[in-house]
């Protein structure tokens, strides 16, 4: 028996054709290598057509200023609300492989549709007069493309990361210290990916032509897929549990249809099948917990119970069910939490791209910088940050906290939501002076010309948004796998995703109505399509008072968190409320 555990996982991995996963041969960093460059391809396929959206609205579609930010933070928002499609269909049916390997397809059919509203005659706008004016038919086949891409883009995002994070085996201690590592080298590529995207593809969209600009986006989609199946062999799969939406209204309607009774004291009486296995498959045990009480009245068995023979699972529930209904709530309000630090992180492909427009671009007198190429420093922040995290900042923690992993998650995404705060004051600042300059070489009308100011102005506010990438986002991937019951790991990543999701459409509102209050009585506001009239600053402002509100809410929020505990390893995941 002892060979046998040596050589197999313990997590209940299998192999494709469903067999125990052999340590030796699948899985950890050997599986690694085509889940990262699967990503990394996926991702500036991603970045290479979104970065410069809001341009291609403005330039192809005729855009206005607002509108255009505003349909780009909707798709965007699109972008990260799939995923729960796609979670839902990988924990509760096919898997996190399959589920992956289908919506790809539809992603790259998605690529070449925008590829070619961009490139083939017909589909795209006409600009020969020099304005494009595209018919109400070209403007719909781009958002058709677009559509396309969110829903393929839904079945990717919460999968990949936990897919590659199930290759390391949580009851093998070196395999589980190998895990958190996996989340920093995850975002990693993606930057690398953003990287690309961000400095090739825009400027080749802005200088070569935006069929070329979408067209390489589709073909690195399809090395994307290539090396995805090249993997195939190494990986290790977690089997889907079923439904997780079933087993969350079955424990309503048990703890509901059991209002009236007592949950005893001794909470060993409740139910829990007796096997070492839980009754959700691909799942472990959990502890119970003393918290959101209601739920545990699923859990007592009454005579009726008793009298039935076989359990009724609408009547009776196991305390590793309620456990995990649990354990989603809980992550509720750190999921909430990350809302206004998604809206802070999306200015980057709206307001700093608008804003960095009115600025001088020249490097030397024939070469000019896309502004949307500016977010390129958001992805070398976070290229450095990463490698220094892993390095140099957890070993230093390491020594002061005694942690393995040197900061709680908790504690790493607040540093982050702090770090935060100082983004939007740069890009604040930068403003005032930017309109200073306006008033004084009086260019309030002349829109058409740069502000005598480098756009290099404002590459602090994004290299200070990279570094709350690193704690904020990569913190919150690996807590909502960690924290994630077993079976609704997908589920998890893809909610954690989702605030990305609202604080897009949140931006959006925010806009929808600081421009419906400021220009009253005849007034341009703050967003005009001339910003030199307007008052952008006031706008970062606004941020970054609701990202001290936020910071602040946090802390409360985390200090009361209780991380969650399995049977198998009761001390695996540090103290219960240390932020």
């Amino acid at each position: 028996m002892e060979d046998y555990a040596d050589k197999y996982t313990k997590d209940g991995t299998t192999d494709l054709h469903g067999h125990p996963s052999l340590k030796k041969d699948t899985g950890n960093w050997r599986a690694c290598p085509y889940i990262l460059a699967n990503e990394c391809c996926e991702r500036l396929a991603y970045y290479g057509m979104s970065t410069n959206l809001v341009n291609y609205m403005k330039d192809r579609l005729n855009q206005g200023n607002a509108s255009a930010a505003n349909n780009v933070s909707n798709w965007s928002g699109t972008c990260y609300i799939t995923p729960l499609l796609g979670a839902f269909i990988a924990d509760a049916y096919l898997g996190r492989y399959w589920t992956i390997s289908s919506f790809m397809i539809v992603y790259i059919l998605g690529l070449v549709l925008l590829t070619m509203t961009a490139s083939v005659k017909g589909l795209a706008a006409d600009c020969s007069s020099g304005v494009c004016d595209p018919t109400k038919a070209q403007t719909a086949a781009v958002f058709v493309a677009l559509y396309l891409i969110a829903l393929g883009t839904g079945g990717i995002k919460p999968c990949v990361s936990s897919f590659g994070a199930d290759q390391f085996d949580e009851s093998d201690e070196s395999e589980r210290k190998k895990k958190s590592s996996f989340f920093n080298w995850f975002y990693f590529t993606i930057n690398i990916g953003a990287l690309i995207a961000s400095s090739v593809l825009v400027w080749i969209q802005m200088n070569v032509g935006w069929g070329w600009g979408f067209g390489i986006p589709a073909v690195a989609m399809a090395i994307a897929v290539v090396s995805f199946f090249l993997g195939t062999r190494l990986y290790r799969h977690q089997k889907p549990g079923g439904s997780p939406l079933t087993r969350i209204a079955q424990i309503v309607v048990a703890s509901a249809r059991k209002a009236s009774v007592k949950v005893p004291d001794d909470k060993s009486l409740l139910y829990e099948i007796t096997d070492k296995d839980s009754v959700i498959q691909g799942s472990r045990k959990l502890k119970h917990t003393a918290q959101l009480t209601f739920f545990d009245k699923a859990t007592v068995e009454t005579e009726e119970d008793r009298n039935n023979g076989s359990v009724n699972p609408w009547r009776l529930c196991t305390v590793t069910q309620v456990e995990e209904l649990k354990s989603v709530l809980r992550l509720l309000p750190i999921w909430a939490s990350g809302i206004i630090f998604a809206t802070v992180y999306g200015q980057m492909s709206t307001m700093f791209v608008l804003q960095g427009n009115t600025l001088d671009p020249h490097m030397g007198p024939h070469f000019k910088i896309p502004s949307a190429s500016l977010s390129i420093f958001d992805t070398i922040s976070v290229i450095v940050w990463v490698p220094v995290y892993d390095f140099i900042i957890i070993p230093i923690a390491r020594k002061f906290t005694g942690r393995e992993r040197g900061f709680t998650q908790l504690t790493r995404m607040g540093i982050g939501l702090f770090i935060s705060i100082f983004s939007m004051l740069a890009a604040g600042v930068l403003e005032v002076f930017r309109l200073r300059t306006v008033a004084k070489h009086n260019l309030y009308d002349d829109q058409d010309s740069y502000v005598p100011m480098s756009i290099f102005c404002q590459v602090p506010q994004y290299l200070v948004i990279g570094a709350a990438e690193v704690f904020t986002f990569i913190g919150q991937l690996e807590f909502f796998y960690d924290q994630a019951p077993d079976a609704m790991r997908s589920m998890c990543s893809a909610l954690s995703l989702t605030t990305v999701a609202l604080g897009n459409y949140l931006s959006t509102l925010l806009v929808d109505i600081v421009t419906s209050i400021t220009v009253k009585n005849g007034k341009l506001g703050w967003i005009p399509d001339n910003l030199n009239r307007g008052h952008l600053d006031y706008f970062f402002w606004l941020l970054a008072i609701l990202s001290v509100l936020n910071f602040l809410v946090y802390l409360v929020i985390a200090k009361f968190y209780t991380y969650k505990n399995t049977i198998e390893d009761e001390n695996s995941t540090g103290d219960a409320t240390e932020a």
